[in-house]
């Protein structure tokens, strides 16, 4: 199967495909008269890996480790379970950066909404973020 075929097969598209290819992750042969490349069965199924480890959270670096100890001949699973602990810990850490974020964005934008707009004059740029004071974030306090 050609390149477009393999990424319609899995809905995604030739580029993710070429890339995967690019950095060794997928191996076609090529096509000894036309020098197309050619995926067969074990390509699809690891591009399917490959995309379902993406979706989960893991790194290009994540899977190229976990192919290589499933080329190897031992089971990626029990590293795949420490991976996606340590993913989970990072996602929520930013699961909770983010909700600071917003709650930072939102406690601004009210307190913005009755404040005339200002010109730059030289000792400020906006005084509406150099006069805004955030509530105390959680890492600021002791």
């Amino acid at each position: 199967m050609r390149v477009a075929e393999l990424a319609a097969a899995l809905g995604t598209t030739a580029d993710t495909v070429r890339y995967y290819t690019r950095i060794g992750f997928l191996k076609p042969h090529k096509d000894r008269f036309n020098g197309y490349r050619d995926y067969d069965g074990e390509a699809r199924q690891r591009l399917r890996f490959i995309l379902s480890a993406r979706d989960l959270g893991f790194s290009v670096e994540d899977i190229g480790q976990l192919l290589a100890e499933a080329g190897r001949g031992h089971s990626p699973c029990p590293h795949t379970r420490e991976l996606i602990a340590r993913r989970l810990v990072e996602s929520e850490r930013r699961l909770r950066e983010m909700q600071a974020l917003h709650d930072r964005m939102r406690t601004a934008a009210l307190a913005w909404e009755a404040l005339p707009d200002g010109e730059p004059d030289g000792h400020a740029i906006c005084r509406l973020i150099e006069d805004f004071i955030p509530a105390p974030r959680e890492e600021d306090t002791p």
